[in-house]
């Protein structure tokens, strides 16, 4: 009689956070990936662009086979990082739905990648065959049309990963979450339900994208300039309801930022995104307008200073500019972790002159995430025998296992995991398995995973306090100092305001180089040794410290 298979599901990323989701299934040395997305870096993240999971150790993996990477929907924090797992394994097929498939050949072809890569596009509904895996498609309401969760068929019942839903009865894109195909999941057995915790710690339900047209009608009937509506570029649903509010209100819609321009493209081509040529403008053409004749889309919603938005809090985009009268709208929630950046973009707008709306101010933005109550109705139609919690931060986790515990799953099948851990399936039940390194790998300019976490610590510092840079000039045979130390400071003290803190540096420089004519060589550390306490016991600040001894 044939052995029965193990399984095995590893999340490389998206739990106990928000964002950069992966993760691998694989059985008998096959196997596949589920999304690869971003997460936006924090704020003592200085320098970093965005994160991306760490798959270096699947790389490492001789024993395995790839056959695919399926994706649930379009968001960065499911997408955002195709261009490196490309990269790290050429010519692995991606599996996508129409609008995926359309955000994904730009974010593609922006990195070159295109022609070279093997995208395969499939309708909700379909079931996908990838090596022994079979992957049945369902369709889920969320933020952005063309979201799909998965059945995953093993001979021990279904794995059902959810990806991000809602239950949405009246979605702006006219498709609701498919109530069928999850209670027939439940008919064949569901033995493991992977399911959204984002929202586990709101009660009720969340409500349906179709309250923010009201919102926008409101907004719009009252601002008497122009309007900025800032929101996620690939968030296409809200990008139609904008254009929906700008065309009842006789208004032109001008779409900012390479990136939303590209999927404005891709999504009017392939019929998600509903407006005429004549009711789109370019940026030259919108300035030439009346103030209350044009909408403006634009990105930066989470307060990303590179972002059209945070650079109009600043002041510094080069074509657009606040004016007193301006009516800004952000169509988002902050990302946690991202509130911070957030609420002082909302500040510089407001310190510009322009009218700021958002929820709570105006439900100009839903969650596109199950509360408890959808929750708990996902738990209710596919009555899994396990619950593991996905997506969302560690405190979302262990609420959705209480949420999952008081509605009848035994507190010992609900599987709490952080990224890295491995959960194996076979005959004898599910377990937790070895847990794989891993963590934050750092995408700063054109380099990936060269900025560690010793960098991003320096970093830190440097903002922080500052550093001082000091160059002595010593004879090699006296030990004697040649002439006066110099001395540079930058984000620490201004030395032209400090003349009499600069001789107390000088005077411990000079007092350290004296003591160390006989340290062979030890002169450079003892000087920032000796120089770093003195400034700490004057200060109670720790700037970062170089020294430069030149032996002449």
């Amino acid at each position: 009689m044939a052995k029965k298979p193990k399984y095995k599901i590893t999340p490389i990323g998206g739990l106990g956070e928000i964002g950069k989701n992966m993760t691998l299934f694989e059985c008998n040395g096959e196997g596949f990936l589920l999304d690869s997305g971003i997460m936006f870096p924090a704020n003592d993240m200085h320098g970093v662009d965005y994160i991306i999971p760490d798959f270096r150790w699947l790389e490492q993996r001789a024993d395995i086979r790839l056959h695919g990477v399926a994706f649930t929907h379009g968001h960065e924090d499911h997408i955002g990082a195709v261009q490196h797992v490309i990269k790290a394994f050429p010519g692995i097929p991606l599996y996508a739905t129409p609008l995926t498939s359309g955000l994904l050949q730009v974010k593609l072809k922006n990195a070159r990648l295109l022609k070279s890569t093997d995208l395969r596009t499939f309708e909700a509904g379909d079931t996908i065959k990838m090596g022994p895996f079979s992957l049945e498609s369902f369709h889920v309401c969320h933020s952005i049309p063309d979201c799909v969760g998965y059945g995953i068929e093993t001979p021990y019942g279904m794995i059902v990963h959810t990806g991000d839903y809602k239950f949405d009865n009246t979605p702006v894109h006219g498709r609701k979450t498919d109530y069928a195909k999850l209670a027939g999941f439940a008919q064949r057995g569901v033995l493991l339900l992977m399911a959204d915790s984002t929202n586990a710690d709101r009660a009720g339900w969340t409500q349906s994208e179709a309250v923010i047209d009201g919102a926008l009608d409101r907004v719009f009937r009252g601002a008497k300039g122009r309007i900025m509506v800032a929101t996620f570029a690939s968030l296409v649903s809200r990008v139609q309801q904008v254009v929906n509010a700008a065309r009842n209100h006789k208004r032109k819609v001008c779409i900012t930022g390479y990136t939303m321009s590209e999927y404005a493209k891709i999504a009017r081509k392939l019929g998600y995104l509903d407006v005429d040529d004549n009711m789109l403008v370019s940026i030259g053409q919108a300035q030439a307008m009346p103030p209350h004749k044009v909408v403006f889309m634009v990105t930066g919603s989470q307060g990303e200073p590179s972002a059209v938005l945070g650079k109009l809090a600043k002041g510094r985009h080069r074509q657009l500019d606040v004016r007193a009268g301006d009516t800004i709208i952000l169509s988002s929630h902050p990302i946690p972790g991202n509130e911070e950046m957030v609420y002082r973009t909302i500040n510089g707008l407001i310190q510009r002159g322009a009218d700021v709306i958002y929820d709570p101010i105006e439900a100009v933005h839903v969650s596109g995430h199950a509360r408890q109550e959808e929750m708990r109705l996902m738990l209710n139609l596919t009555q899994p025998r396990h619950l593991m919690p996905v997506h969302g931060e560690i405190r979302h986790l262990h609420l959705h296992a209480k949420l999952a515990a008081d509605n009848g799953v035994p507190a010992e099948n609900v599987i709490m995991v952080e990224n890295g851990a491995t959960i194996e399936l076979d005959a004898r039940g599910i377990r937790v398995g070895e847990r794989q390194p891993g963590g934050y790998v750092f995408v700063d300019g054109s380099g990936v995973g060269d900025v560690g976490r010793a960098v991003i610590r320096d970093r830190e510092v440097l903002a922080k306090d500052g550093f001082v840079l000091v160059s002595v000039n010593v004879d090699q045979l006296s030990g004697k100092l040649l002439d006066e130390p110099r001395i540079v400071s930058r984000g620490f003290v201004y030395l032209k305001e400090a003349e009499d803190f600069l001789e107390q540096i000088r005077d411990n420089i000079t007092e350290t180089v004296n003591r160390s004519r006989r340290s062979n060589g030890n002169r450079r550390s003892l000087v920032e040794e000796s120089l770093g306490k003195m400034i700490y016991n004057e200060t109670k600040r720790r700037p970062m410290i170089f020294s430069i001894v030149n032996e002449v």
